[in-house]
């Protein structure tokens, strides 16, 4: 691996740990040249996937255009880029593991959602925002809405399930 300081093809790995539930491989690499740490990561390469979009269109799957979407919901929120990238590699391994030839950028939209909804609401109602090509405020309002809907949702049944545990660990 070529060293993006010095240039220098010459390093050693200090760490290297499969990211959660993907077929990436993170590495801590140290320039034997220079000592500067950098991070690699490896991925399986495997056949091409095309994208089929909303108007027929098909392309190949470019992970940086996902990497780039996901980023740009998430800028300027306290999401570390360790969790993002988990982000990306969970959604391209579960897009890959179903999806053999195509996929629909639907199903990749709906699968970005569902992971930035469960790092941060925000990020999610960006992402929407852009995913669903909202018209009007009161369509952003009205997603905004079911979004706190849910929240209270789970906190009712958060607060039902510790009840349950009380009364579970008061009865023995």
């Amino acid at each position: 691996m070529r060293c993006p300081f010095c240039h220098v093809d010459s390093d050693i790995v200090i760490d290297s740990r499969p990211l959660d539930n993907s077929s990436v491989v993170r590495r801590r690499r140290t320039c034997k040249s220079c000592n500067r740490r950098f991070t690699t990561y490896e991925r399986v390469e495997t056949p091409p996937l095309i994208v089929i979009k909303s108007n027929n269109r098909r392309e190949m799957f470019n992970i940086d255009k996902l990497r780039g979407g996901i980023l740009r919901a998430c800028e300027k929120r306290p999401i570390p880029a360790a969790v993002i990238e988990r982000l990306i590699s969970e959604i391209e391994y579960e897009i890959g593991k179903t999806y053999l030839m195509e996929v629909k950028s639907n199903i990749i939209g709906r699968k970005v959602l569902d992971k930035l909804r469960a790092v941060d609401e925000v990020a999610y109602i960006r992402f929407a925002s852009v995913y669903r090509n909202y018209d009007t405020i009161d369509e952003f309002l009205d997603e905004i809405t079911k979004i706190k809907q849910a929240l209270k949702l789970e906190k009712v049944k958060d607060k039902e399930k510790e009840k349950e545990k009380e009364t579970t660990a008061a009865g023995k």
